[in-house]
């Protein structure tokens, strides 16, 4: 390839043609033109960063903007899962730093952005033991006696992760291994992660890298951070799950009557509805922040109304909650700030 036809990141060109290839689940193209980009000069660092962590960012969006289907995303993201790879296959580093291990707390399945972590560290010189989705805490721990690394990353890109991200930090801890937390599940700024006992957080991959390498170990927590979150609401909550899903369920096909007209596949999307509504309510309660709950009403708002659900459906919904909860004051207040929202 000439100096002259050189593909760079500057051309705008070149992100659209690569979002194109994953959207057709086109390997070979994807493959072809992160091959173009390395031939051509480009550090593999903003490869992984800017091209495929952008693009998946994008893919998202799509997906959000009910643009492209929940089959055709997971399709993208493997396709862009490729393409990394290819990348990694062709800039191997000896390791020079210490051993990390890097993992996505159970029952998180958003591996894409803790794989370009991976990648990212072993440019840098880690050995990286990359664990990959949905990792139960006992298999962790079980890993770290195992291998002995010098930190563990911690991925909880939804909220809802958060009680099971304090239960792996915890254990972490325990283990005598420091924890740097990444995700937005961790909230803006990474406002969760210290509270729940995290040594440290980075916004992504970058400021992961560069922490590790210039500012590690931090210094050490606060010994009077709480050990436990949960209270007795989030206790309730999450242990009668199942009957504050059935009954919202029952409650709401009298309380809204478009929902009589629903096919099953409309019920089972709606039932999935309620029980984020549930969970995420239980994630506020348990780090005691309204905006985990709100956050997510705003979202879901959204993805519904991309989707030709009206905002009346929302509300109700969380109205079926907030009145088995009549005798809990902050899942009621959370539930009102969630109504309020949509009202408004």
């Amino acid at each position: 390839m000439s100096v002259a036809s050189r593909r760079t990141l500057d051309d705008p060109g070149v992100f659209e043609e690569f979002l194109t290839l994953v959207g057709e689940g086109d390997e070979y193209g994807a493959v072809e033109v992160v091959d173009e980009l390395l031939d051509g000069g480009v550090p593999p660092q903003r490869i992984m960063i800017d091209l495929i962590g952008g693009t998946q960012a994008r893919v998202g969006e799509l997906w959000a903007a009910n643009r492209w289907s929940v089959a055709r995303e997971h399709a993208a993201t493997a396709i862009s899962e490729r393409a990394l790879a290819a990348v990694a296959a062709r800039t191997n580093v000896r390791p020079s730093r210490g051993r990390v291990t890097i993992a996505c707390v159970d029952g998180e399945w958003h591996a894409l952005p803790t794989r370009i972590l991976a990648e990212m560290l072993r440019l840098d010189g880690w050995r990286v033991d990359f664990l990959g989705a949905n990792v139960p805490g006992p298999h962790l721990v079980t890993h770290l006696h195992q291998t002995g690394p010098d930190v563990v990353a911690l991925s909880c890109m939804i909220a809802t992760r958060l009680p099971r991200a304090h239960a792996a930090i915890t254990a972490c801890r325990a283990a005598g291994v420091p924890v740097i937390a990444g995700g937005p599940g961790f909230g803006p700024g990474g406002r969760y992660a210290q509270r729940l006992g995290a040594d440290a957080w980075a916004a992504g991959a970058e400021e992961a890298v560069y922490r590790l390498a210039r500012n590690w170990p931090p210094h050490g927590q606060d010994p009077q951070l709480p050990a436990y979150l949960a209270d007795e609401e989030y206790t309730y909550v999450v242990r009668n799950r199942p009957e504050l899903i059935g009954t919202a369920m029952r409650q709401l096909t009298g309380a809204y009557p478009a929902m009589r007209d629903y096919n099953q596949r409309q019920l089972d999307a709606t039932a999935e509805d309620m029980a984020h509504i549930v969970d995420f309510l239980a994630a506020a309660l348990y780090v005691s922040e309204t905006a985990v709950f709100t956050d997510f009403v705003a979202w879901t708002g959204s993805v519904l109304q991309a989707r030709g659900v009206p905002p009346v459906a929302l509300r109700v919904g969380l109205g079926t909650v907030q009145s088995q909860l009549r005798d809990f004051p902050a899942a009621t207040a959370m539930l009102t700030a969630g109504v309020r929202l949509i009202n408004g």
